[in-house]
């Protein structure tokens, strides 16, 4: 699959309705898809690499990017 090649994927409207807003509010993602792609990504290489840890920033953006999607 090239990375051009797009599938549908499903989540609650509650859930996509908190990303949306974070998506406004924050900025740094075009749309909900960027950001559930690019959370996704994080997630899945972290699980891949044994030895992945965070800056204390990047640690901190993510904090921030959880607590906006209210799961902090």
């Amino acid at each position: 699959m090239s990375s051009g090649d797009k599938v549908a994927v499903y989540i609650s409207r509650d859930l996509y309705e908190k990303a949306k807003k974070f998506v406004e509010e924050q900025g740094g993602f075009q749309s909900v898809d960027e950001l559930v792609e690019f959370l996704l990504k994080e997630v899945l290489s972290e699980e891949s690499s044994t030895s992945y840890t965070l800056s204390k920033e990047d640690e901190e953006k993510v904090k921030e990017r959880l607590r906006a999607l209210g799961y902090i």
